[in-house]
């Protein structure tokens, strides 16, 4: 194979670390550019890393001229549900109008391929128990809003200047790298599993919000796909696009489901640890389940996924966490 280039915006993050180890042991060259607002850079240990911002045109332009990339792949957004209903303005700055200015800069730079790291929050409240891509979308939160306007633009692009892109909707991500080669830092501790390790390595409780859910033991179900499981997906769909150039949006998703108590069960075997559990009011809308269908992926990428199973995930999240 000829070695191909990619740039990993966000790559020192949770999830796009994971995709650059990956990316570099499938043979590929690698440059990480990432401002470390969200990022940790002890976790880039391949390829080259640059800081700087997806925002700055200027910093941009030199990237640019000084590496020709095949692919860009944009993991460089703000996450937190919470947190984008509070301050929605920081949401749509980051997430959409410097995700414009990167789009912007690959086309001046005729750069066609571009790899989004999307999520279900597009949803919105699903309207059936498993979602496929056909599923309406209707975000109910900023931070979803900001997803699906990335993706509009990103197919106004392709009409006009003919940038290809796949767009890939994340249901639960969870796990850590299964080598332990990257630590787990953490920071997002808006997800399940981080706010459970991280209130274990704390000796705090946890709270579960709602008990009263019509599912087998109250609580609400979740989707949990490893950022192992992830990143052969990114790998799989830059392959795809830059072998037929087919624009397209996935799911990514374990499509099975468990409880948070089920979850707050396989933590303690792993841990070895007893979890103090405190119970709330459910939080406004939260579905009683949430499961993806990904059979599109699985069948139009190859995808296969290779840790499905909950206590696998924790496992490769506790394996070398770092309390922060």
């Amino acid at each position: 194979m000829t070695q191909k280039k990619v740039l990993i915006a966000g790559g020192a993050g949770f999830i796009g670390s994971e995709v650059n180890k990956m990316l570099n042991d499938a043979g590929y060259e690698t440059v990480v550019f990432d401002n470390l607002s969200q990022g940790i850079k002890k976790r880039v240990k391949w390829g080259t890393f640059i800081k700087g911002d997806i925002g700055n045109r200027r910093a941009l332009d030199k990237l640019f001229n000084t590496h020709k990339f095949d692919t860009v792949m944009h993991f460089a957004a703000l996450i937190n549900v919470g947190d984008s209903i509070d301050n929605p303005g920081k949401y749509y700055t980051n997430n959409v109008f410097k995700t414009l200015i990167l789009l912007e800069a690959m086309k001046d730079y005729q750069i066609k391929n571009f790899i989004f790291s999307s999520s279900a929050a597009v949803y919105g409240i699903p309207q059936s128990k498993m979602i496929t891509e056909n599923h309406l979308t209707n975000p109910i939160n900023p931070y979803g809003q900001t997803k699906l306007m990335v993706e509009k633009i990103l197919d106004d692009f392709e009409m006009r200047y003919g940038l290809k892109s796949i767009k890939l909707r994340y249901f639960n991500a969870a796990g850590g790298d299964p080598d332990g080669k990257i630590p787990n830092y953490h920071q997002n501790k808006t997800n399940l599993i981080p706010i459970i390790l991280h209130a274990i390595k704390n000796k705090q409780p946890v709270t579960i919000f709602g008990t009263d859910y019509p599912t087998s033991d109250g609580t609400c179900i979740r989707d949990y796909i490893h950022i192992y499981d992830l990143g052969s997906a990114h790998i799989a769909a830059m392959e795809k696009l830059q072998a037929d150039g087919k624009s397209e949006v996935y799911n990514l998703g374990n499509g099975q489901g468990h409880t948070i108590r089920e979850v707050l069960r396989a933590a303690e075997k792993v841990t070895q640890q007893k979890i103090q559990v405190i119970e709330g009011a459910r939080r406004p809308g939260d579905p009683s389940i949430l499961l993806a269908d990904s059979h599109k992926a699985h069948q139009e990428l190859s995808w296969k996924i290779r840790y499905p199973e909950l206590e696998s995930m924790i496992e490769h999240a506790w394996k070398g966490y770092v309390l922060t």
